[in-house]
C-alpha cells in the first residue's frame, strides 16, 4: 500500500513562496528557462534566504515529531526539475522536513492540488492562486515584498485572516458594494443569529483548529480574525464562528481603520486577506497574501 497523507494537514507551496527567488525569476520572467535553470545550478551550494512563508512553514512543521507526522509540506512549482535540486538542497541547509516536490517546468502546478489533498496552496503567481480558488482549495498569493516574520513568538504559529470572502462568503460583501454601509450594518444585524456561509479559508481554519487539538508540548496554533466589520455587524460573525465550533484567540473589529498597525502588534507569521489594499498595508509589517475570491476580485 502506498503513503497517505490523508489525515495531515497538507501544504502545498511554490519555491518562491518558500525562498527568496526574486533575483532568479526575473531570467524566469522573461522566458530564458535555461538561462534561469544556469543560474540556480551556478548557486547550487548556496543556500537561497528565507522567502515570505518560510517562517509559516519551519513553525507548521514544528507540529511533527518521531510519533506523529501530523503536517507534510509539499513544493509545487513552476520550476524545471533540475532547478529543483537548489531548491531542495536550500531546504536541506535551512533544516526543513520537506520530502515531496513536483516541477512542471512552467505548466500548471494546480493540477497537483487533488492528489495531494492539499489543504493550503500557497505561490508567487496569481493565475495558479486564482486556478486552485476555482478548484475550491484555500490558496493566496503571497506579496514577494513582504515584511518578513519576527521570531517573538518561537512556540506559536500566528495566523491572522480577514473574515468576509476569506473565512466567509462574501455574501455581507455583496450588500456592502451595492448599497453601502448602512445597508451592510442592517442586513447583518437582522440575520446576526444566521450564520454565514463559509469562505475559501474556512477549510484551512478546520484543518487547523484540528491540528491545534492533536497539538504537542512545543508548539500551538494561535489565530486571529482581523476584519473592517464593526460593531453591530460583529455579532454575526462571532455567531458564525460559534457555529462552526472553531475559536479564535483574537478578534478584531476595525471598522474600516488600517489594518497594517494592527497586525504590526499582532506579529503574525502570516494574513490572509481579499483585498489588495489591505495586503499592501500589511504588507509593510508581516508576510501577507491575497485571496482572489468574492465580489472584491471579480
Amino acid at each position: 500500500m502506498g503513503v497517505s497523507l490523508d489525515g495531515k494537514l497538507v501544504v502545498a507551496i511554490s519555491s518562491r513562496a518558500l525562498f527568496d527567488f526574486e533575483a532568479e525569476n526575473h531570467l524566469f520572467e522573461k522566458g530564458d528557462d535555461r538561462a534561469y535553470m544556469r543560474l540556480q545550478l551556478e548557486k547550487l551550494d548556496e543556500p537561497a534566504h528565507p522567502g515570505v512563508a518560510f517562517s509559516l512553514i519551519r513553525k507548521l512543521l514544528s507540529f511533527n515529531d518521531a510519533a506523529n507526522q501530523r503536517v507534510e509540506v509539499v513544493m509545487l512549482s513552476r520550476n524545471d526539475p533540475v532547478s529543483g535540486l537548489r531548491v531542495f538542497r536550500s531546504v536541506k541547509d535551512h533544516d526543513l522536513q520537506v520530502q515531496r516536490g513536483v516541477f512542471t517546468r512552467g505548466r500548471d502546478p494546480w493540477r497537483y492540488l487533488a492528489p495531494l489533498k492539499a489543504n493550503l496552496f500557497l505561490s508567487a503567481n496569481a493565475a495558479d492562486v486564482r486556478a486552485a480558488l476555482n478548484m475550491g482549495f484555500p490558496a493566496a498569493t503571497v506579496a514577494t515584498h513582504s515584511a518578513r516574520a519576527l521570531n517573538t513568538y518561537p512556540n506559536e504559529v500566528r495566523i491572522a485572516f480577514d473574515g468576509d470572502a476569506v473565512l466567509f462568503s462574501d455574501e455581507a460583501e455583496q450588500v456592502y458594494q451595492a448599497q453601502g454601509l448602512p445597508a451592510f450594518q442592517q442586513h447583518e444585524s437582522s440575520k446576526a443569529s444566521q450564520p454565514l456561509p463559509g469562505g475559501p479559508f474556512k477549510p484551512l481554519l478546520e484543518a487547523l483548529h484540528r491540528l491545534q487539538q492533536e497539538g504537542t508540548p512545543h508548539m500551538r496554533i494561535r489565530t486571529a480574525l482581523v476584519t473592517a466589520r464593526s460593531a453591530p455587524a460583529h455579532e454575526r460573525a462571532i455567531r458564525t464562528l460559534m457555529d462552526w465550533n472553531i475559536e479564535v484567540d483574537e478578534a478584531m473589529f476595525l471598522g474600516g481603520m488600517d489594518k497594517g498597525e494592527f497586525l504590526r502588534a499582532f506579529e503574525p507569521d502570516f494574513f490572509f486577506d481579499d483585498q489588495t489594499g489591505h495586503i499592501e498595508s500589511a504588507a509593510r509589517h508581516v508576510p501577507a497574501g491575497h485571496v482572489a475570491s468574492g465580489i472584491a476580485n471579480p
